[in-house]
């Protein structure tokens, strides 16, 4: 099919919303290649902004990434435009993971278009939410979102949330005992001055006073003036989002999904955060699936509730991340 030509403008208002996803600890590790010949759009691995330690085998640089693709196809949409996009498309060619053709002919997907104002919304809170569940009917329709990017999204049982809850108090224990993800933290958290990329002091949100949400604490040991302690929700709501296999592929669909069911949340008034500190460790992201459910790999912990919307954190700029060739 045709490509439709892009301008410039045009180009760096899909990238711009691209870069709105959510990454581990706020790495962006992406890149944009815009090719003027082909028209294609090619989504690029940045690996100088992996974390060797933490993310050992790029899954969640592929996540951040496939929420960026999403995001991407969203502002399409919502610009009439129409996109096809193929996954890894070049075995030899391990950094690029997506190649998007924006084509001249075939009908916008009206259900991402719509989601296009969620974006500048969405962002992760570390707040408290209220002790409230979300209505089955929201669930069923999140649970339709990630299904729709190839992707499962489950709502555990209780028994199922203290046993997740029991990993995270799992892994904050061995924090202390690897400084190596402890350096990958503190490469990415900024406190004082702030930059384009990471996780700035004024979005860690309150200490917790008490409860049990599953919020990383990116402060660490480290004070904070002026920051405020709180009461977090003693029953989290969580939701876990994975695949039935574990591939690069699969992991660029998962991101995808992920950043669906958060766009959908934000227009349905949820606050929205995630955990993968478990999931960081292979033991306990095997022990994250439901062995009653069909969900084969968690790739993400999801943290859904009524409370107050997270703090926006800094973006690179367009011109850092998109090269026109």
């Amino acid at each position: 099919m045709p490509t439709q030509p892009l301008d410039t403008s045009k180009l760096r208002d899909l990238v711009s919303a691209a870069t709105a996803a959510p990454s581990l600890h706020n790495a962006q590790p992406w890149r944009f290649c815009h090719d003027r010949a082909s028209g294609a759009l090619e989504l690029r691995a940045d690996l100088g902004r992996a974390m060797p330690h933490t993310d050992p085998d790029n899954r969640a640089l592929h996540l951040g990434c496939g929420a960026a693709l999403l995001n991407l196809r969203v502002a399409a949409a919502h610009s009439a435009l129409h996109t096809e996009t193929a996954l890894l498309p070049d075995p030899a060619d391990r950094d690029l993971l997506a190649v998007v053709h924006l084509t001249g002919t075939g009908r916008p997907d009206a259900d991402l278009a719509v989601l296009f104002p969620a974006i500048a919304r969405r962002h992760t809170s570390r707040h408290p939410f209220q002790d409230r569940p979300v209505p089955p009917a929201v669930q069923d329709a999140l649970s339709d979102a990630a299904r729709l990017e190839g992707a499962r999204l489950v709502f555990p049982s209780k028994w199922h949330v203290e046993a997740l809850l029991e990993h995270v108090r799992d892994v904050e224990g061995r924090d202390s005992a690897e400084p190596e993800r402890l350096a990958d933290v503190q490469r990415w958290t900024r406190t004082g001055a702030e930059a384009a990329d990471g996780i700035p002091e004024r979005a860690f949100g309150p200490s917790r006073r008490g409860g049990r949400a599953p919020v990383r604490d990116f402060a660490g040991r480290r004070a904070v003036p002026g920051r405020a302690a709180a009461v977090f929700e003693t029953t989290p709501q969580l939701a876990l989002l994975g695949t039935g296999r574990d591939r690069p592929d699969d992991w660029l669909r998962a991101g995808q999904a992920l950043e669906r069911v958060l766009l959908l949340a934000t227009l349905d008034g949820l606050a929205t955060s995630l955990t993968s500190h478990s999931l960081e460790h292979q033991d306990l992201r095997e022990l994250a699936r439901d062995p009653r459910s069909a969900l084969g790999f968690v790739h993400m912990v999801l943290r859904l509730g009524y409370g107050p919307a997270g703090t926006a954190t800094p973006r690179r700029p367009v011109d850092e991340v998109l090269e026109v060739r």
